[in-house]
């Protein structure tokens, strides 16, 4: 919030004429109806293990759209969906599921293991933004939309956390046990977006499937990981 906070006032200074803020899926109500409609997005308190971050961008939202009314600052507000390609975060300390999933899975296979552990329960779902796409989204949005109100930027597919894993597993040739621990949190129950919005107001639909984006990744993790 504070490095927020402290981008949109140099903004308001400098006369910048287009401030484009990124928000999160993760500001929604913890139980919010399916498709996620930006309707709903003060209807409640966000999944607990992701609130700060999420509650930060929703204070961004609102101190944009008072810099908007206050000083004229034309900042608009996007929310991703769970992001996801190359170059992603492969840590397992501190990857999300897409980039933890396909180092294990390769891991796994590479080492010739016979299970790999999954946290959680698997019954969540999600839905998933291919990178490129994101940012076509964002290219679209800056060049055509000037409005205050907040847009979902999302692929419209939800997918079970259960079968992504099996999709990743299948990708990457690993054919050993997926041991699923749930005792790990699984996080928000479900997440899906009503994209309307964005197809409405800048024609935005996202091209890429979650099999051809996945694919893509995992060949680019494996490259980096034999080196090249």
């Amino acid at each position: 919030m504070a490095m927020g906070l402290n981008m949109v006032e140099e903004a308001r200074r400098r006369g910048v004429g287009k401030f484009v803020q990124i928000g999160t899926v993760c500001s929604y109500p913890k139980h919010t109806p399916l498709p996620f409609s930006e309707a709903d997005l003060w209807n409640g308190f966000p999944e607990e293990t992701n609130a700060p971050y999420g509650i930060a961008k929703k204070a961004l939202l609102v101190m944009l759209q008072g810099y908007r009314e206050q000083y004229g600052l034309n900042g608009i507000f996007l929310m991703p969906v769970n992001l996801y390609g190359p170059r992603d975060n492969f840590d397992l300390h501190t990857s999300h599921v897409i980039p933890a999933l396909i180092r294990k899975c390769e891991e796994a296979r590479t080492a010739g293991a016979d299970h790999v552990d999954c946290w959680g329960t698997g019954s969540a779902s999600r839905e998933f933004l291919y990178v490129d796409d994101c940012a076509d989204a964002i290219v679209a949005a800056t060049e055509r939309y000037d409005g205050p109100e907040p847009i979902n930027v999302g692929a419209a597919r939800e997918i079970r956390i259960r079968e992504l894993t099996d999709l990743i597993a299948r990708l990457t040739g690993f054919e050993g046990r997926l041991a699923w621990d749930p005792s790990k949190p699984d996080g928000q129950p479900r997440r899906a977006l009503d994209t309307s919005r964005a197809r409405e107001a800048f024609g935005f639909e996202a091209r890429t499937t979650l099999e051809d984006g996945l694919a893509r990744t995992v060949a680019w993790y494996r490259g980096r990981s034999a080196g090249g």
